[in-house]
């Protein structure tokens, strides 16, 4: 069989002239598209880490030079990291300020250090780009419902600020958008870990639902009545209905039969990592990741996206505590993960991503954060232009330009650039974006360049 960049048009009217459909046809057509957009035909993986509740990420990343520390401490107030315990990095692009992360990040540390992780600036839903004063008078079109958890994960989740946006996500509309590159598979391209979720939403399919320790099985069928009630559960399931209805239950039934034996099987003969994975939920949910990712070729997909998700992030009270525990998590999460992808030499081919509904609040209600705006983002992966800043940083002055009110933070970089940007390395043609991004012409750039 040809590779899908050499097929010719030639090909193509000869096969239709013999036994290919029409059907057959359209989805080669697609394939050599796909295969323009990005002419290195390959596995990709995109691995969407979701921090629920609203990531205080001001913490995360701080300023240390002197100036720049002082602004950051007094609009922090009790919540600010001390100076000397931030831990240093060195972006590559300097802009005269010095920057730390959080103690509690260490492994952060060391992939920025390598050049695999980068950090995206003041990210969060926008219609347009705008400033406080157009803010203020409404020259500039606002997100509706702001500061809503439910209304921003939605947008965050479909990747645009819309009046009314439908429970489909991007990552399900660049999974329909590329669907050519898994030809004939019956498993969706997009594969959950932490149950339902609308990111992954198509407007023609659903992910699939993986446990963290693998696909869910049938059971009840154990010993000689088991082997009896299997037997006639299988020909109830393979039997041709008359009803459509029936038909269709029963397709989806069967595709989800073959779907558990093929994973399982799958699996079971894939190889066992060397790399150790903290036991939290987090760390459970990447190590399934890694290993649906050692197998891949077993289940014969070229494009995969994986949803994982942390819970906590709402941190209106005991932040000084709760926030150390679940940086740490994530940064011992992420780093684990990406040694499992070292170890199987994939590092180049899997690009992981941070997203969360929105930032928190600069300042302080004396226990912790309230519900704010812009929020800064991490990307890692072999593919990524780590070890730099993108986007804007936001000036940390309560008050200031990019304070709107109450400490919350005006992005300066769109969701839609931010999700763009992985879309177009993923395999989305350029002239597709808008298609998927809806208000991505609002913007001068509609991609980062961090991968």
């Amino acid at each position: 069989m040809k590779k899908f960049d050499t097929i010719s048009r030639r090909d193509i009217l000869r096969w239709g002239g013999s036994s290919a459909s029409l059907g057959m046809l359209a989805q080669l057509t697609a394939m050599q598209r796909a295969a323009r957009a990005d002419p290195n035909v390959g596995y990709k993986a995109l691995v969407c880490v979701y921090l629920y509740g609203g990531n205080d990420s001001f913490n995360l990343i701080v300023p240390t030079s002197s100036g720049e520390y002082a602004t950051y401490a007094a609009s922090r107030q009790n919540l600010a990291v001390a100076q000397n315990l931030l831990l240093p990095i060195t972006p590559a692009t300097s802009t005269g300020v010095t920057w730390g992360l959080h103690p509690s990040v260490p492994e952060l540390v060391t992939l920025f250090g390598a050049q695999k992780l980068a950090i995206v600036g003041n990210v969060g839903s926008l219609v347009a780009p705008i400033t406080k004063a157009e803010y203020e008078s409404g020259a500039v079109e606002r997100p509706p419902q702001l500061f809503s958890h439910s209304d921003q994960g939605d947008q965050w989740m479909f990747g645009a600020a819309l009046a009314e946006v439908q429970k489909i996500g991007w990552c399900g509309r660049v999974g329909e958008n590329l669907a050519a590159w898994n030809p004939g598979s019956v498993m969706a391209m997009n594969i959950s870990l932490d149950g339902s979720n609308t990111m992954q939403m198509g407007p023609t399919q659903a992910p699939y639902n993986l446990g963290v320790s693998g696909p869910t099985q049938l059971s009840g069928f154990w010993g000689t009545q088991g082997t009896l009630r299997r037997q006639a559960f299988d020909a109830l399931r393979t039997k041709q209905q008359a009803n459509k209805l029936e038909q269709g239950f029963a397709d989806v039934l069967n595709d989800s039969v073959a779907i558990e034996a093929m994973i399982s099987a799958a699996l079971d003969a894939g190889p066992t990592l060397a790399t150790t994975f903290p036991t939290s939920w987090l760390g459970q949910q990447l190590a399934m990741v890694a290993r649906m990712i050692s197998v891949q070729s077993a289940i014969g997909q070229m494009r995969q996206i994986y949803f994982v998700g942390k819970g906590g992030f709402d941190t209106h009270g005991n932040q000084n505590t709760d926030q150390p525990v679940l940086y740490a998590d994530v940064a011992q999460c992420l780093g684990a993960f990406q040694a499992a992808m070292a170890e199987l030499g994939a590092e180049p081919n899997v690009t992981t991503f941070t997203a969360s509904e929105f930032g928190r609040t600069l300042s302080s209600n004396a226990q912790g954060t309230d519900h704010g705006w812009g929020s800064h983002h991490l990307v890692l992966g072999g593919a990524v232009a780590g070890g730099d800043l993108y986007g804007t940083l936001p000036d940390l002055t309560l008050d200031g330009p990019d304070d709107l009110g109450g400490g919350r933070l005006i992005p300066t970089t769109s969701v839609e650039q931010y999700a763009a940007t992985l879309a177009q390395w993923f395999g989305v043609a350029p002239g597709d974006l808008p298609t998927i991004f809806p208000n991505i012409g609002n913007f001068t750039s509609p991609t980062l360049g961090f991968v």
